[in-house]
């Protein structure tokens, strides 16, 4: 059967790292707190309520199309258009169409940082292919106004982070919350790690340094990586209730 994502993507090699993947967690959760469309997210209640699965939720369902057959991915496409109609009509509105595509830019984004933060530089060929992935997607879930290159999407992605974040009671109330269930030294770590990753105007908003000493420890995490001794450590920084999950990232 047809891949959604060709075997040799760099696409997969990014979506097939823990490590990765994690990085894309932690930069999705910084920026998720500061949309004003954050309240769609709050509607239910299960943001507030388990923050952490929320988010590895989202990144499952990412990671589920980037490995599927193009007719198994376009079907957890569909599962995830007809959630989203089904909040839609139970709150009586719809989500702001550009809401959609901050989603959609955010794992376009930080699939492209944290490759690079971990591993190395991607060129212009496999940016384009990672933008080219997720805008397949996009159009799956018919959203609006995606653009229809990677110069257009760094465009409007420079846009979206100047208009559509802001802090807001439901920013602290979300870090309240990641605080809560991470504890203060995994709470901690995510915010470092956080630093080392999102956009300027993010880090800024919310108080994000770009840690030297982090780094530092990036570096040497590396090193713990190459010998297979990672998992080590990410037994020490883990939630225990989150392993299986986690370990289940690794393709």
């Amino acid at each position: 059967m047809q891949p959604f994502v060709s075997g040799d993507s760099v696409v997969r090699k990014i979506w097939g790292s823990t490590d990765t993947i994690l990085f894309i967690f932690a930069g999705a959760a910084a920026e998720f707190a500061l949309n004003k469309a954050v309240d769609w997210l709050y509607f239910t209640g299960r943001l507030p309520a388990d923050p952490l699965g929320r988010l590895f939720s989202t990144v499952t369902y990412a990671r589920k199309i980037v490995f599927s057959s193009e007719h198994e991915a376009n079907a957890v496409i569909d599962s995830m258009a007809r959630i989203h109609q089904t909040l839609e009509e139970k709150r009586g509105y719809r989500i702001p169409a550009w809401a959609y595509r901050d989603v959609l830019y955010m794992l376009i984004d930080y699939s492209i940082r944290s490759w690079e933060l971990l591993h190395e530089p991607l060129n212009e060929a496999e940016k384009i292919e990672v933008f080219d992935v997720f805008r397949r997607v996009g159009a799956r879930m018919g959203l609006e106004n995606l653009p229809s290159s990677y110069q257009g999407w760094l465009e409007d992605r420079s846009h979206h982070l100047a208009n559509d974040l802001a802090y807001s009671d439901y920013s602290a109330d979300l870090y309240n919350q990641y605080n809560k269930h991470l504890g203060p030294v995994r709470y901690f770590i995510l915010r470092a790690g956080q630093g080392q990753i999102v956009p300027e105007n993010v880090a800024k908003q919310l108080s994000l340094s770009r840690s030297f000493s982090f780094a530092l420890l990036i570096r040497v995490y590396k090193v713990f990586a190459k010998l297979r001794l990672d998992w080590h450590l990410k037994k020490l920084i883990l939630p225990r209730e989150y392993m299986a999950q986690v370990r289940a990232l690794d393709a």
